[in-house]
């Protein structure tokens, strides 16, 4: 008896969840391009001071480091690679996000972001 009021709730569940697809759908076909640009803005904007950041506190935190004992070393060594890699992941987000971005966005509308 337990199993059959799980089922049918899991059946419920599916249908509430293809609705809120549906209707997620059907309201966000509008705002496609808008949503575009703005991503695309914001990624132009915030991500270069972003990978900026990262850098310097990479050196911060390697200069830092290399005054203190060897396990503060280590741990800060291991943190400024840390951020030199998020830095590195960002620039690519930063180089590929555009070029995919306007990809996306159908050729025959003009999109002035």
């Amino acid at each position: 008896m337990i199993f059959n009021q799980g089922e049918n709730m899991k059946k419920i569940l599916n249908g509430l969840m293809l609705l809120v697809l549906i209707a997620g759908i059907s309201f966000s076909a509008s705002g496609i391009r808008s949503g575009i640009c703005t991503l695309k803005t914001t990624v132009d904007t915030v991500l270069g001071a972003v990978i900026f950041v990262l850098i310097v506190l990479a050196a911060v935190t390697y200069a830092a480091g290399q005054v203190m004992g060897a396990e503060t070393r280590a741990r800060a060594s291991v943190w400024a690679t840390s951020m030199i890699v998020g830095a590195v992941i960002g620039i690519i987000i930063y180089v590929l996000v555009p070029p995919i971005l306007t990809a996306m966005v159908p050729a025959t509308t003009s999109v002035s972001c």
